[in-house]
């Protein structure tokens, strides 16, 4: 017999195409020899109190069921209670809108989940801690602020109900008014804070954001380190030119680009800004971030 794991179902997720797909995916895991408990989540934020409150009576191993946003909100139930404890194992049924984190190792997305189940096949992975002002928090994909949050942040206040059309009329409004502006960070052997005008920054553990594009192609998931990618202020006729750049990684070769792995990071802004953070938008003020190496087991 294999494992048991605790699955968090986000059944909303995908306009409801998790609830559809989860049977099949638990009848060939059960026949694999994985025994599976459901729970199933109700409002945004239960899925990190199940996480929390499994761990604490001894559960272990976990399934995200849903998009990006749901292994968040597990990972954040995990963490910081299983710092010096026996180290959680997550793995992945992307059955909602995508998961990118995932695509660091396949395209096949839920496939690839069932498949990694099966053999059992997992390994360390960072968890990166972000300090704010009035806590902190844990992810394992990317943390980004300027023009990629401010699209994440326009689609899911004004146009989550239109899909891929409302990912797109963001990117499109976003341009239109294409905020260049500081966010002053000091990165581990910096002198001091670099408070000059960007595009957007990003705070990466994996490859991949949105899906499909490859905002961190340096990025390893157990190096140890935060991968902190940085574009200057390019005007609007260069990032369209350089728009596919950000799907294949080359994006970070353009004179404007900066990239560097470092343990450490810290933040010198005036008020909390709009973030994104594993597809989740947030509003934080942002005060430090490191990384905790090898805390977790991804199954993947």
């Amino acid at each position: 017999m294999g494992q048991t794991y605790l699955a968090i179902v986000n059944p909303a997720a995908g306009g409801g195409r998790s609830r559809k797909l989860l049977g099949p995916a638990l009848e060939r895991l059960h026949a694999g020899g994985i025994e599976v408990e459901v729970a199933a989540t109700r409002a945004p934020g239960e899925a990190t109190e199940i996480a929390r409150a499994a761990y604490g009576r001894g559960v272990r191993n976990f399934i995200a069921v849903g998009g990006d946003g749901t292994s968040y909100e597990i990972v954040n139930g995990l963490y910081p209670q299983a710092l010096g404890g026996e180290r959680p194992t997550l793995g992945f049924l992307p059955l909602g809108t995508g998961n990118s984190f995932l695509r660091d190792f396949s395209k096949r997305g839920v496939e690839h989940g069932i498949e990694s189940l099966l053999a059992q096949r997992s390994r360390a992975c960072d968890v990166m801690r972000l300090r704010h002002r009035t806590g902190v928090i844990h992810y394992i994909n990317l943390l980004s602020m300027g023009f990629t949050a401010d699209v994440a942040t326009l689609r899911a206040r004004r146009f989550s109900a239109w899909g891929q059309l409302g990912y797109l009329t963001s990117i499109f409004l976003t341009l239109a008014r294409f905020n260049r502006r500081p966010f002053p960070v000091r990165v581990e052997g910096a002198e001091g804070f670099d408070s000059r005008r960007c595009l957007f920054l990003t705070f990466n553990n994996s490859k991949f954001t949105g899906g499909t594009m490859m905002i961190a192609p340096k990025a390893e998931i157990d190096d140890g380190l935060v991968e902190y990618v940085r574009w200057g202020p390019i005007g609007r006729l260069g990032l369209i030119r350089n728009l596919p750049g950000l799907y294949d990684g080359t994006h970070i070769e353009h004179p404007l680009a900066e990239r560097k792995g470092v343990q450490r990071i810290e933040f010198n802004l005036e008020a909390p800004i709009d973030v994104m953070v594993d597809g989740e938008v947030l509003t934080l003020h942002c005060e430090e971030l490191d990384v905790l190496p090898g805390a977790l087991n991804v199954v993947a």
